[in-house]
């Protein structure tokens, strides 16, 4: 990150539910390392749910950072399918103790569109995030990564994103970032700047 000269610097990793805390004191040792070298950077982390274990969001949460992220994924009626290891109630109840307790972060969130959720859903969904303190959401196409992969159901126009961006700012998110390519970390230091002007 310092050879590169960043400004924002997104920092996430794969699951790690075979260490007790979930590589939450990893996660707090490279934000804390990331800051030594990049003192004004921006730093934006994307979690896991760490298991719920509200401890290990608290470690990583209370580091030098400027953006949680967690991504809540799909709406709850497809969970099952696509994330059946995690809980959406987990998920929210992660990202409302960062936004209780950590109120100077921007706190981030995001799903992907086109496994079979419907219009309604997804609003409910923002409703559901937004009342969990979430600031930022994004919202992207969901691409089959490969055959063990459940199946792409639809793929959506520009007219359904925004849609969902005029949900976003009817519920009061300081930024909503759709589009069929938005990822979580998708020009994260432009959605920020969004964000920031907003609020």
């Amino acid at each position: 990150a310092a050879s590169l000269g960043l400004a924002h610097v997104v920092i996430t990793s794969v699951n790690r539910d075979d260490l007790p805390d979930g590589g939450a004191a990893h996660w707090r040792a490279t934000v804390d390392a990331v800051r030594a070298e990049l003192p004004g950077a921006v730093i934006e982390v994307l979690t896991p749910d760490f298991e719920g274990n509200l401890e290990a969001v608290r470690r990583v949460a209370s580091g030098p950072i400027d953006v949680f992220n967690h991504n809540i994924e799909t709406v709850p009626s497809l969970y099952r399918r696509v994330r059946p290891r995690a809980r959406y109630e987990q998920s929210l109840t992660v990202l409302k103790t960062v936004a209780d307790e950590f109120p100077h972060l921007a706190v981030k969130s995001g799903l992907m569109v086109g496994l079979g959720e419907t219009r309604d859903e997804v609003f409910a969904l923002l409703a559901d995030l937004r009342g969990h303190g979430v600031d930022i959401v994004t919202i992207g196409q969901y691409l089959r990564p490969s055959l063990k992969h459940v199946p792409v159901v639809s793929y959506l126009e520009e007219p359904a994103y925004e849609v969902y961006r005029a949900e976003g700012r009817r519920l009061g998110f300081q930024h909503t970032f759709a589009g069929p390519f938005v990822r979580s970390s998708y020009n994260a230091a432009e959605a920020l700047a969004e964000a920031r002007r907003a609020g």
